[in-house]
């Protein structure tokens, strides 16, 4: 992002946390809607790659149904960043009274062998709020976000995240993966967002009948530590939020990574096939469309 980008960012997040709170949510619901259906019809970069995504989860849509996907993915994005906005004002309590979670008793057990848990996400539905249940349920846990610039937005989000009980750690390489290998030794949870490879060294995968690359670090750590690997689902519902933590993914040895991994690609898809409208995925994925950019960009 350069640099003029970055402080403009910076100033509308900031104005975001600042503002939205103050407005009455059902008057600044459907502004954000409206913001979505607005970007959804001037069909911009993001918005065609979202339709392309959307096109493999669900590819026997035509044109009128992948349209009609591409324009309530937008909204559920836009959905998430109202609630971002809104939820260092929530109580606590407020957020949790609307979360239907299912499989607590994955990581209770895992909790109780005393290794810890990974649990991973894919960018689905609002991951922040599954967090505020998370530190309800078994207290503060661990998480990494992106370096971002100008450092001001980073600091905003690290400080975002902390507000709701999150530990972050910046993505640094080894020094971010050696805080989460303490975090687990010392029996805590460590949530990472596993459907994206941002490091350019992620393992291929098959997802929806393609490769794509997804990050080895949820199984490399579940590996190093024999904490549970425990795959995440979040959605929205009409009145809140849909959470499912899925059966562990067992992986003990170096050689089990690659074959987890692939694992948890697999729970993902069918968790983003059930919701595909709520997988917030703007950005090139597929290792052929990363193939074809790369040939555009050479």
């Amino acid at each position: 992002m350069s640099g003029l980008a970055g402080r403009l960012a910076d100033l509308g997040y900031a104005a975001g946390w600042r503002f939205v709170p103050r407005l009455p949510a059902k008057r600044s619901a459907p502004l954000f809607s409206f913001a979505a259906d607005l970007a959804a019809r001037r069909d911009g970069k993001g918005v065609r790659q979202l339709r392309g995504n959307l096109a493999r989860v669900v590819p026997q849509a035509d044109q009128a149904e992948l349209d009609d996907l591409t324009r309530r993915a937008m909204r559920s994005y836009a959905r998430y960043w109202h609630e971002a906005f809104l939820l260092p004002s929530l109580p606590p309590k407020t957020v949790i009274e609307h979360v239907d979670i299912s499989g607590t008793e994955y990581l209770d057990a895992a909790l109780a062998e005393g290794n810890g848990a990974v649990l991973a996400l894919p960018h689905t539905g609002n991951w922040d709020v599954a967090g505020v249940w998370l530190v309800n349920h078994s207290g503060s846990f661990i998480t990494v976000v992106e370096r971002l610039e100008p450092e001001s937005l980073y600091e905003r989000f690290v400080g975002y995240r902390e507000s709701l009980g999150f530990e972050v750690v910046p993505s640094d390489g080894s020094v971010s993966f050696r805080a989460l290998l303490r975090g687990l030794r010392d029996n805590k949870v460590v949530c990472l967002v596993g459907d994206r490879d941002l490091s350019n060294s992620g393992l291929p995968v098959t997802f929806f009948g393609e490769e794509a690359r997804f990050p080895a670090g949820p199984a490399r750590l579940a590996a190093s530590t024999g904490a549970a690997l425990l795959p995440v689902g979040v959605w929205f519902t009409d009145g809140g939020w849909g959470v499912r933590i899925h059966p562990r993914i067992r992986v003990n040895a170096r050689d089990e990574i690659h074959p987890a991994t692939q694992a948890l690609a697999e729970v993902f898809a069918a968790d983003i096939a059930a919701h595909p409208t709520d997988w917030h995925m703007l950005q090139k994925f597929w290792v052929s469309d990363l193939t074809e950019h790369a040939r555009a960009a050479g």
